[in-house]
């Protein structure tokens, strides 16, 4: 952005610079729990559709978990699929309406464990559609239970020692394996630690729903998030893990972007 237009956005003597709302994010109490990072996430998916002027044609598809309660926030039509099903709905909502926007919102468990071979494949076929995965390495509403990032070590309530290579395997490391598939055309692993972070994620998220809007394929990106009250830390004491713990094992970065290449083809 230019100096002048930065000039331009200053508030004037005895104004001030007021936070507008967002239309595509509903104004209602939220009930993530403190330090939860699905706030965040909310925000810059309604952001990106706002900015892309597609809220109206948008259709969202969750599941279960915390994400059973993001159709409070979106003001975009939505649908609820059964358990680990969403990217299979969103499959069948984009092929009938070819017109929509179509994005699924889902946790490590619903993305990775039980909807592993759905979310698999339809990204291998190259479906026109955007998947938002949120990797907090722990099942957050249902429990506390191992994921499949949970990292190595780690104590959840159904792996009480801690994750091990020899007895559970490695954490899954989506963004890799979504980039290796001929269907993705974007893939990419961000995080909602800190500010600096929060902005890329944002350009990301922009670029994997830019991809379906060109017909190119799968539009996918991680978010590496908290989850305070199952990690039993505070707000801060999270995203220092997040950190410290979590990019070592889930390095942030872009793994796959298909205008790139078709850019570079063009100069």
């Amino acid at each position: 952005m230019q100096a002048q237009e930065l000039d331009a956005l200053r508030p004037a003597e005895g104004e001030s610079l007021v936070f507008d709302t967002n239309p595509v994010l509903n104004e209602r109490p939220t009930h993530y729990c403190p330090g939860c990072h699905h706030g965040i996430a909310h925000r810059l998916v309604s952001e990106v559709l706002h900015e892309l002027g597609v809220a109206e044609r948008t259709i969202l598809v969750a599941s279960v978990g915390c994400a059973t309660f993001t159709y409070d926030y979106f003001n975009v039509d939505g649908l609820e699929a059964p358990h680990g099903r969403a990217c299979a709905v969103a499959t069948g909502v984009r092929r009938a309406r070819p017109d929509a926007v179509v994005f699924t919102y889902q946790g490590d468990g619903d993305m990775a464990a039980i909807g592993m071979a759905e979310s698999m494949h339809a990204a291998n076929r190259g479906e026109k559609i955007t998947g938002i995965f949120i990797n907090n390495t722990v099942y957050g509403m249902t429990g506390g239970q191992m994921a499949p990032t949970t990292l190595v070590g780690q104590k959840t309530t159904t792996s009480r020692q801690g994750r091990s290579i020899s007895n559970e395997g490695g954490p899954i490391r989506m963004a890799e394996i979504m980039a290796q598939l001929d269907g993705v055309a974007y893939s990419a692993r961000c995080s909602l630690d800190s500010v600096k972070h929060v902005r890329e994620s944002k350009k990301a998220m922009r670029k994997a729903f830019e991809v379906q809007l060109q017909g190119l394929g799968f539009g996918f990106i991680e978010l590496l998030s908290g989850c305070p009250t199952n990690w039993h830390l505070d707000p801060i004491a999270a995203n220092k893990r997040i950190a410290e713990a979590m990019m070592p094992v889930f390095p942030l970065g872009v793994y796959k972007d298909v205008t790139a290449s078709v850019e570079a083809d063009h100069v």
